[in-house]
């Protein structure tokens, strides 16, 4: 099964071959160099991507330089600029290959075009935002109510050990809204156990 039917399938079961075809015709295979971009704050690209191999991580450029990392993606999570495909606006977010990556790549406007003429594909996009939905606002509340060593800790048991095991250290501070010295005695302390 071609990876991107796979992950439409863990929201649509019931996507047939003929509901698939449509969306299969269009999809194009990308490929990123460590430290490309895949989109950059202030472009305007309606698509998106099925990470196929590699990594890819999402931030928020700031007018001071400085970068905020609020996401990584790995093998089988799809990404791109939604609220930019739904509005039309330039993209606030950039999202940058951390690796060398392959993608498969589709226009916003053929998945859009589906949701008129096949109805499993609307739902796909209901569930679709609802999940992303519900994982912005868990990020959101842990950073408004938890500690930095608290979303540390929350970090190690969350099951998100890929972001431990492939990430480099000072983008999972960054992820964690602290420097890297911090992350370094947070680190100390929760291994001495306090």
């Amino acid at each position: 099964m071609h990876p991107l039917r796979a992950y439409l399938h863990r929201f649509v079961p019931e996507l047939t071959d003929a509901d698939w075809q449509p969306l299969a015709q269009a999809l194009r295979v990308h490929h990123l160099a460590r430290g490309e971009h895949f989109l950059q704050a202030g472009e305007h690209q309606p698509m998106l991507a099925l990470l196929l191999r590699g990594t890819c991580r999402l931030y928020y450029p700031r007018p001071n330089g400085e970068e905020r990392t609020t996401y990584f993606f790995f093998e089988n999570h799809l990404l791109g600029d939604y609220a930019g495909c739904l509005t039309g606006q330039p993209s606030q977010l950039s999202i940058q290959a951390l690796v060398d990556t392959e993608l498969v790549v589709f226009d916003y406007a053929v998945l859009r075009q589906l949701y008129d003429e096949r109805p499993v594909y609307e739902r796909f996009g209901r569930l679709l935002a609802e999940y992303h939905l519900l994982g912005t606002d868990a990020r959101l509340v842990e950073h408004l109510l938890l500690s930095p060593e608290e979303r540390y800790r929350a970090l190690l048991v969350s099951g998100k050990t890929k972001i431990l095991e492939r990430i480099p250290q000072h983008l999972v501070a960054n992820y964690l809204g602290i420097t890297a010295v911090s992350m370094s005695r947070i680190r100390a302390r929760v291994a001495r156990g306090h």
